[in-house]
């Protein structure tokens, strides 16, 4: 008994030290007073520079924005940012930032798949974790909103816009279960490591390819049955969570990288009549001219990597949002995972030197991912109305050298910008003599 009680004693001290031992970063309080940002050079988001400018905001709102000196506001904080930037917000959408801590030997902290291949009704808001440690090492280079999204199976489920700052899935919620995610089959045997793992079922890629478009198509014509039918009598979950694709206020979103599956995606949501959108879209710019006819956006899957075909220009993943900008298509930016997701802005900094403008590629993970995610007439650009979701940086954002946030603010909130990575920083380079602050 002694034993155990000693035991017991020793784990509670253990968790003790290691709960102390971890940061602790509070999300920050609602405005209480008006904020004024003068002095600085500030980026719309929709492709305006104004310069000396100001911005005010109150009770999480912007007030006024405008160049020279700021109007009088009674009891107001100024904040002086001369010679700083500002921004909006960055938007991340697909990511599984919030469902993921530890990729690798901690199957506790992932909870971004569900079992099955059909899931319309999981919903990845209610798994969004507000307490993760990552999140605020990706909230420090400016990136205040994100789309947490479920992964695997055929349909993978809901997803939801979440503030980065909350204390829980509730307060953090800014625009619940906007859309459902599916991944377009592929009617190609997979290439490489990929596809050493392939199960052997005797079907061809095709066939099998084949037999997931018709179960996909299936259900959605269930779903688009039971949206019109009215109010039913027993529910359904998975059928009640589709409604929204056909009355207009959820989207589709589609996993397609090859031009092939893209027109598949295409035509699919041309037949039930829902809003869709590519994520992806490696070869989008194939098929540039049926996007845009179809007002189908893209989503594209970082600009840091190589082509997928030996044979495409080596640097077609860097030029792939100049493409679509030239051919009139709505695009956006994602990256990739959780925690690279820090790296969003400069991987819209890639595609400046090959086409776009600073503007346009500040616009690509601001205004033009807002517009996708449907979330516009409130935040992606610093217009007056709008909330407060911004930041200062005292160099160039989307440049990995100068980005350096002195100041951010979601809906108004003045969000703590410590982090865990600033917090080892400091601890060691104390330790070797040359101290910082934080």
């Amino acid at each position: 008994m002694k034993k155990k009680i000693l035991l017991g004693f020793g784990g509670l001290l253990l968790t003790s030290v290691l709960a102390f031992g971890q940061e602790t970063i509070v999300p920050a309080k609602p405005q209480n007073g008006p904020i004024v940002i003068t002095g600085a050079t500030i980026h719309i988001g929709n492709g305006r520079v104004i310069s000396n400018g100001y911005v005010a905001f109150d009770k999480g709102k912007i007030t006024a924005i405008g160049e020279g000196a700021a109007p009088a506001t009674a009891g107001a904080t100024v904040v002086d940012a001369a010679g700083k930037q500002v921004y909006p917000g960055f938007i991340c959408p697909i990511t599984t930032l919030g469902l993921v801590e530890i990729e690798e030997g901690a199957r506790g902290t992932v909870d971004d798949t569900e079992t099955g291949e059909l899931n319309p009704h999981v919903r990845s808001l209610i798994a969004y974790n507000t307490d993760s440690k990552v999140i605020p090492t990706v909230r420090a280079n400016g990136i205040l909103l994100a789309q947490p999204t479920p992964e695997g199976g055929g349909i993978s489920g809901q997803s939801s816009v979440m503030m980065l700052d909350g204390w829980n899935w509730e307060d953090a919620a800014y625009k619940k279960d906007i859309g459902i995610h599916l991944t377009w089959p592929v009617a190609r045997a997979a290439r490489g490591r990929r596809g050493a793992g392939a199960p052997q079922t005797g079907e061809t890629p095709a066939e099998r390819a084949q037999k997931q478009i018709d179960a996909i198509y299936s259900l959605f014509a269930q779903a688009q049955g039971y949206a019109a039918g009215g109010k039913p009598a027993v529910h359904n979950l998975r059928l009640d969570a589709m409604v929204g694709l056909f009355n207009g206020t959820k989207k589709v979103f589609i996993n397609a990288d090859g031009a092939k599956e893209i027109e598949q995606a295409v035509a699919f949501a041309k037949k039930f009549n829902v809003s869709a959108v590519i994520v992806g879209g490696k070869e989008s710019y194939i098929v540039a001219d049926l996007l845009k006819q179809n007002n189908i956006p893209v989503i594209i899957k970082e600009t840091q990597t190589l082509p997928d075909k030996d044979e495409d220009d080596v640097y077609l993943p860097y030029k792939l949002p100049h493409l679509l900008q030239d051919a009139g298509v709505l695009y956006g930016l994602t990256g990739i995972g959780f925690w690279r997701q820090r790296n969003l802005p400069f991987e819209a900094g890639e595609a400046v030197g090959y086409g776009l403008t600073k503007e346009q590629a500040l616009s690509m993970i601001t205004i033009n991912n807002a517009k996708i995610l449907g979330i516009d007439k409130t935040t992606g650009t610093l217009e007056v109305g709008k909330d407060a979701n911004l930041f200062v940086s005292a160099g160039d954002a989307l440049d990995m050298l100068t980005l350096d946030v002195t100041s951010e603010y979601i809906q108004g909130r003045n969000i703590d910008l410590n982090n865990k990575h600033k917090q080892l920083y400091k601890k060691f380079s104390d330790k070797y003599g040359n101290p910082v602050k934080l």
